[in-house]
This record gives C-alpha cells, structure tokens and sequence, in this order.
C-alpha cells in the first residue's frame, strides 16, 4: 500500500469513527491531546503525515490508529492515566503502530479476509456471543459501530511499545509512563465493575509480559538522559481532566448504583445487583456473572398487529420463540403484555424467556429475561423484579440526570479507598476501581497527601 492510499483509507475511516463515536466535547482537552500528540510525531520515524489526534466521546478504556497517522483515544482511558508521562506513553505507543506500519498491515489482512475495518488497541472490549438471538455481550460490532476491533499480533504490541518510549523520550518526557500505564491496564484486566470498564481479550499479550519487555528500553533510555529532565507533570494533568465526564453519557443512557435510566426516553428501572451490564446504542443487555442469563431492554421497531397481545406474540414468534403464557397487565402504569416463551437452540437446549412489551409515550419498549430452562428458575424472581421495575420518570428526575465526573481530593491520614467511594450520597464507583484510576494495587490504601481523581456526580 502506498502511503498515499494509507492516508486516504484513514481519513475516510476517521469520518466513521467521529460519526460513530462522536468527539468528546471540551476543547480545551482536544487540543492539550493533540499538542501532545504533535509532538510526539514530530520525533516519529514518519513526521510528515498528517497527523490527527482526537479524544471520542466513549467511557470504555481505550485507544487505537488508523492507517496514515488518525489517532483516537477515548475519554474512558484518559481517567485512568496518571499523569502525561503516561498519556505521552499511549500516544507514542498508537503513534508506533502508524510508523511501523502495523496498522496498514492489520488493514490489509482484513480487507483481504473480507473482515472490514480493523482497529489496533491498547485495550479493547471483549466480544462474547449470545446463543439466544441477543447481540453478543461486550460485542462492539453489535453496538452499533459497525466496526471490528481487532488486536495487533503480540510483537507488533512489543514493537510499538518499546517505540512508544522512545517517543516520550525524545519529546522530554519520562518513558516510564509507558510501564505505568501497562501496570494500570493490567489491574483493570483482573477487576470489572459497571462503570464500563472492560477486561483484556484472552488473546492480548499479558501487561506484565510487556512490561518485561519494555523495562530494558526504558533503562537505555535513562541511562542516556538524567531523569530529571525528563517531564512526569501529574498535578499538570490532573488539573486538565478535572471535571472529565466519566461513564455513561446521560443522553445514551445512565447507570446509577443498580439502576438504568435514559432521561431522552423518560424510562428507569432497576436490575440484579452485581449484574454486568453493556448499554449499547440499540439496547441495554445485563449478564449475570458467570452464567448465561440475560437480560435486555430495546426500543421496539416496526412492531406490527393491532394489540399488544398480537404485536407481542408475533414478535416473539419472529424470533423463534413459541408462547407458552401470556396476559395483557399494567406495569407502573403503563399498558404491558407480559408473556412467557420457550425456544431451542442447538447445542444449548430448551430456552425460556419472560418477555414484556410495554407502551410508553408513544414508544413500545421490550423488556426481558432470557436463559436456559434449569438455569432460569433460579433467577425468574430476578428477571420479574426486573421487569416489573420499569416505570416512566417524572420531571424533576429527568432533570437530575446529570453526568459523573472526575473531581481532585487530597488523601489524609486513616482515609482508605471504600471510604472515600463512600462519600456523598453513596458509591458511584467501586473502591477498587478508584484503586487503579490512582496508579495504586487494589490492595494498597492511599498515603495521606495525595492527590486524586475521584468520581463525583455532575452538576
């Protein structure tokens, strides 16, 4: 591929990504990103592309190139990176995909196999199928991004990390932020909580394997240069991602302890506590830990039949699922059929669902319970509660919806991190996940003095 093709491929593939994904809205944060990633390339081994650098509007963990130098971090990553070191390692280490080529190879493998677009990424959600007609769990395919996220092979990841540190290095910055920001990937891959953060694919080289790795570049690199000139700058940092929106956009959207509320759509309900959840474009999808019960919430479309009887069967039938019971009722007040259904599927067995479809404000909202017969019973009171929950939101609720964002706090002596999660009208995030957003191992508790990020709700 001629560079000129990698440029052009890029710059069609980056009006997708800023369709698909939206920019993140803060402009003072795009162009500090993009400051930075200027000059990082400019001591790239490629310094004359046209090198993009953008912040998407997403909370998962994550950051990934184009093929001609189009480089995307989410606003997700940029809470759990500790200071610009560490973001000066991410850019480098995407920008060394783009410079070694990686990213035009992955590309043409893709095309060649008919897959699409491929994207290279720090860290990436994971993709798990559902056997029940659902879109597949973690599945950004199935979130409406009509994209495919694939991982680069395990040296390309190696490659560009040790480039990554050469990068920051001849821009001034400390490369060790690379080894700090593998050591915060890889304790986000032993924890998940519902904040959206998700684990590492089972096929992406182990952080501590590239940490390995990249520590003897790093050394050179130190040996070279005194560390102290090298730039770290974390209250630097930390001043410019305060108040970053952190989680769900609320017009997508919002999770709130163990509840779901959409204030464009004027919903809420709640769900099993300790469920995973994803909430896509299209629907909501909750998992319980460790087995394969769902349950999901969509938005009804071209539903056709006269009743709520007839539209409910008929699109339960069109999806394979026979009724089994069924009655029209009233959930919160508002007009529901509530119906039970079996299906088979190969290689799984007899599937039941407890389905509901219920009319509000001039929308038909399904929502239900899927799993496997035996498995099912165990959780049916879960999966009702659940669907019973649904009701419509007043105004002064809509109203409260407002984002979480990253504030500052200065640790003082006997704090530890469930107590600081504690604060104000509860936990928004779990104390763990506040842990690794600090650079901290979870099983270590803040030093009195530090200053951190810690998650508030917006106002």
């Amino acid at each position: 591929m001629s560079e000129s093709q990698e440029i052009a491929i890029g710059r069609e593939a980056d009006m997708q990504i800023q369709q698909a994904m939206g920019v993140y809205e803060s402009l003072a944060l795009q162009e500090y990103v993009e400051d930075l990633g200027n000059q990082l390339a400019m001591v790239s081994h490629r310094p004359d592309l046209p090198w993009q650098f953008t912040v998407v509007d997403s909370p998962a963990v994550n950051a990934f190139a184009l093929p001609g130098g189009f480089i995307y971090l989410t606003r997700g990553i940029m809470a759990y990176l500790g200071d610009e070191a560490e973001l000066a390692g991410v850019l480098g280490h995407e920008i060394g995909h783009v410079t070694a080529r990686h990213a035009v190879q992955a590309y043409t493998r893709a095309t060649g196999a008919q897959l699409g677009l491929v994207l290279g990424g720090v860290l990436i959600p994971p993709m798990q199928s559902s056997p029940y007609g659902l879109p597949g769990f973690m599945d950004v395919a199935g979130s409406g991004l009509g994209l495919l996220l694939l991982k680069f092979g395990r040296e390309d990841e190696i490659q560009a990390d040790r480039l990554g540190a050469e990068y920051a290095a001849g821009g001034s910055w400390n490369p060790e932020g690379v080894v700090g920001m593998l050591s915060t990937l890889g304790r986000i891959s032993d924890v998940s909580d519902r904040s959206g953060v998700p684990n590492w694919l089972s096929t992406h080289p182990e952080p501590e394997a590239r940490i390995s790795e990249v520590e003897a570049t790093v050394a050179k690199l130190l040996e070279m240069t005194n560390s102290d000139d090298f730039r770290v700058d974390r209250s630097g940092y930390l001043d410019r991602i305060k108040g970053l929106q952190f989680g769900d956009n609320p017009e997508d959207g919002i999770i709130r302890a163990s509840e779901f509320f959409h204030a464009p759509l004027r919903f809420g309900f709640g769900f099993p506590e300790g469920w995973d959840v994803q909430n896509n474009e299209t629907d909501v999808i909750i998992k319980q830990p460790g087995q394969e019960i769902y349950i999901q919430l969509s938005l009804a479309e071209n539903m056709q039949g006269s009743g709520l009887r007839e539209i409910a069967e008929r699109d339960m039938y069109t999806e394979g699922y026979t009724t089994v019971l069924g009655n029209q009722t009233e959930i919160n007040g508002l007009d529901a059929y509530l119906g039970s259904y079996r299906r088979y599927v190969n290689n799984v067995g007899q599937i039941v669902a407890q389905v509901a479809h219920i009319r509000h404000d001039r929308n038909l909202f399904v929502i239900g319970g899927f799993g496997p017969a035996q498995a099912f019973t165990r959780v049916e009171r879960d999966v009702n509660s659940t669907i019973r929950s649904f009701r419509p939101l007043t105004q002064e609720e809509v109203d409260g919806i407002v984002p979480n964002e990253i504030a500052l706090y200065i640790a003082r002596e006997g704090d530890t991190w469930q107590q600081i999660a504690d604060q104000g009208s509860g936990p928004i995030v779990q104390a763990t996940t506040l842990a690794i957003m600090n650079g901290y191992p979870v099983n270590e508790q803040p030093r009195p003095g530090d200053r951190l990020k810690i998650v508030v709700s917006g106002m």
